[in-house]
């Protein structure tokens, strides 16, 4: 092959497969093979970004990894370029880049099981293949029995239900919504005291003036609590008989938040409830206890029973076509026992180290960094094995003790070695967090020293503590957004002395602090009802890692930011904690000691060309930050969205579009050399070219705008 072919599509390939190839891949496909003139093809080929333009000739939607195999082969006798949509790249056009997508939202199962004495696991290897019938061998597998687009749509319609992830969010963001039919699912009951009564945590900035007419405070919230076990629907959790009181609206709105999603910003009465205060009522008298269990399900008293779970983690098994929110769902309906220090029995849901909700399965092999991730390391630090199709049609077994070159590769550079279709990973005991945000308007003249206190304050956080601040920019005469998220992975007693110091900033209002405890799942919700992302829009996405962030660049960054565009992003997110804890990956140790990790998001409308929209990101990450950046950013995913309604963002940091070789070459810094080895190993041919791979099959550098597919290049 030459340099160009590994490029993009072979600029020769037939608009549409022939009958014959059509019917040649049917024939090796256990799975449905839809043409581009198939209704169900845009279902399958649609990406988030709307400047991707697929050009590809035809999806194979594979059951399991023996059809996997097959696709590959027929591509390879072909000659035919393939690429792999299962959660990754989805901005860069990769994942739809080839002249056969290969989309494996088929390949859906997933199985929950505590270690064995000794701490050990199932293989995959001996577990039920995704869709076999008999006795499931290690827990529970959820085959996907009704293909079609439409099942597609309709799975990913109710996992994109991010506005009820927290009704003070959704109120405050989108005043005139309604949230009756959209509430949160596995959340606790909260009692919201009116501010007259209530003990708050935060200062006094945060907090609304009892006596002011303008603002208006609900008197209680009925949330969805965690289902019983082996449930998946939120609707069957429901506990409280009496329907929810969603938040009372402001008086006097000034328009509608569907016209203009930063209506909230205009001066005049807006909500601004108080923290809830905790119904715990145990965690006070054992304020050393870590871990606390929604045991509150079966008490009339809505207290948090505290208990210890019986195991240190747990192991789950997921199919590459698993969402990662499904997998989240899974966790939380299906926890594992717990030893209550009330009496008896309790339950606490194990979940698996993600980033924010929603990305697929592709985390697990370039990074994932979340709320957990500083204190149980990176998605891909968690996979303790994989099964995986070569671009020599073998499956093999991945892990530290088979093919360990091939695991040592796979997580942190996956997709350029291989098609993964199962992982098992570990996953942790997590009954509660005390997370939320807490946010302001933009000034530029106050934000500098907002950030400056965010900095300071998580200066030797603990493992536990996860936070960010963010930027996000609104549209022309009115005012943007700074975002403060925090999230302690433990109940709110030890973790409330880290809201009190980050909300002690007294430098502007606090427009909102809903910092409270929650499940995680619900926490993981909370990244996308906040961000607003928008499918069908244009997607810019830069990153790095930094290793301090001083005044200069704070002041800097902010009197930039102030020049930027409606639907910029900017974030500076904690870095630290179990990330240096790892060296068996191809991540090198130098990337994982960074500070913070810092992105640039941004969107506009596919109609719109504003320059400033990737010259404002380029200029802020390649210039600004140099003085202090850490080599290139986490190798990790994109943007992955399921159709062109869905609402999402991620906190991911990732190699986006035309991103220059050095940088890629840079996130693996002195592993590289080893990495290039590997690659020549596995895929001599570079079959895999449809990634981030900076070289084509002859070991030679190919240039950003050669790199990506025609049909998205700029």
């Amino acid at each position: 092959m030459d340099g160009s072919s590994d490029a993009a599509a072979p600029q020769s390939a037939p608009f549409q497969l022939s009958p014959s190839l059509h019917a040649e891949l049917s024939a090796i496909l256990r799975g449905d093979v839809y043409l581009r003139d198939d209704p169900n093809f845009l279902d399958y080929a649609k990406m988030f970004n709307g400047d991707v333009k697929v050009a590809a000739l035809a999806v194979a939607c594979p059951l399991d990894a023996q059809d996997v195999s097959q696709v590959i082969l027929f591509c390879q006798k072909r000659s035919l370029s393939l690429s792999i949509k299962a959660g990754g790249y989805g901005t860069a056009g990769w994942a739809v880049g080839g002249d056969i997508i290969l989309d494996l939202n088929r390949i859906k199962c997933i199985d929950l099981e505590a270690p064995k004495d000794g701490g050990g696991f199932t293989s995959i290897r001996n577990m039920l293949q995704p869709g076999s019938k008999g006795k499931e061998k290690a827990g529970l597998l959820i085959p996907d029995i009704t293909p079609g687009g439409k099942r597609r749509r309709e799975d990913d319609t109710k996992l994109r239900i991010y506005t009820a992830a927290c009704q003070y969010v959704q109120h405050f963001l989108h005043p005139s919504e309604t949230l009756d039919s959209e509430r949160p699912p596995y959340r606790r009951r909260l009692d919201i005291l009116s501010p007259q009564s209530s003990t708050s945590t935060s200062t006094s900035s945060a907090s609304p003036e009892p006596n002011d007419p303008s603002r208006s405070f609900p008197s209680s919230i009925s949330m969805v609590s965690v289902p019983s076990a082996g449930s998946l629907d939120a609707s069957t959790a429901e506990t409280t008989p009496s329907p929810p009181s969603p938040p009372a609206k402001p008086q006097d709105s000034p328009r509608s938040s569907a016209a203009d999603p930063f209506g909230y910003l205009d001066d005049g009465p807006v909500q601004n409830p108080q923290p809830a205060p905790s119904t715990s009522r145990l965690v006070q008298s054992i304020p050393g206890l870590m871990f606390a269990s929604p045991g509150f399900l079966g008490s009339p008293h809505n207290m948090l029973t505290y208990a210890a779970p019986i195991h240190s983690h747990a192991y789950i098994t997921f199919g590459a076509g698993m969402r990662q929110k499904e997998i989240d769902q899974f966790s939380a309906a299906n926890p594992l026992g717990a030893h209550s220090l009330a009496g008896g029995r309790s339950v606490v849901p194990y979940h698996i180290p993600f980033a924010a909700h929603p990305v697929g399965s592709a985390v697990m092999l370039l990074g994932g960094f979340g709320f957990l991730g500083r204190l149980h390391g990176l998605s891909m630090d968690n996979v303790v094995e994989a099964e995986v199709v070569l671009a020599d049609g073998r499956i093999v077994i991945a892990s530290e003790t088979e093919h360990p070159d091939l695991w040592w590769a796979l997580r942190g550079a996956g997709p350029a070695f291989g098609v993964v279709t199962r992982y098992k990973a570990k996953a942790f005991p997590v009954p509660v967090v005390f997370a939320g945000n807490l946010i302001y308007r933009f000034h530029r003249a106050t934000a500098p020293s907002l950030i400056k206190h965010f900095r300071d304050c998580v200066k030797g956080a603990p493992r536990e503590l996860y936070a960010n601040v963010l930027l996000t920019a609104g549209p022309a005469g009115q005012d943007s957004l700074v975002v403060v998220q925090m999230c302690y992975v433990g109940p709110k007693v030890k973790g409330q002395e880290f809201l009190q110091t980050i909300s002690s900033w007294d430098g502007e209002r606090c427009l909102l602090n809903e910092v409270d405890e929650k499940s995680f799942l619900h926490q993981q919700d909370s990244v996308a009802q906040v961000l607003r992302g928008k499918a069908g829009n244009k997607w810019y996405i830069r990153s790095a890692l930094i290793n301090s962030l001083p005044d200069e660049i704070v002041n800097k960054t902010v009197l930039q930011f102030a020049e930027t565009p409606v639907g910029c992003t900017w974030l500076f997110e904690l870095a630290g904690g179990a990330l240096v804890d790892f060296e068996d990956s191809c991540l090198p140790k130098s990337q994982r000691q960074a500070a913070f990790t810092v992105a640039a998001l941004h969107q506009w409308d596919i109609d719109f060309e504003d320059p400033r929209c990737i010259e404002s990101a380029e200029e802020w990450i390649t210039e600004t930050l140099t003085p202090v950046t850490i080599g290139g950013p986490l190798p990790s995913v994109s943007l992955f969205v399921f159709d062109t309604e869905a609402i999402v963002q991620t906190y991911d940091q990732f190699l986006g579009r035309h991103e220059p070789p050095g940088r890629v070459i840079a996130c693996f810094g002195e592993n590289w050399t080893r990495l290039r080895e590997v690659k020549q190993t596995y895929d001599p041919t570079n079959f895999f070219r449809n990634s981030f791979w900076p070289l084509n099959s002859k070991g030679d550098i190919v240039e950003p705008e050669e790199h990506e597919p025609e049909h998205i290049q700029f």
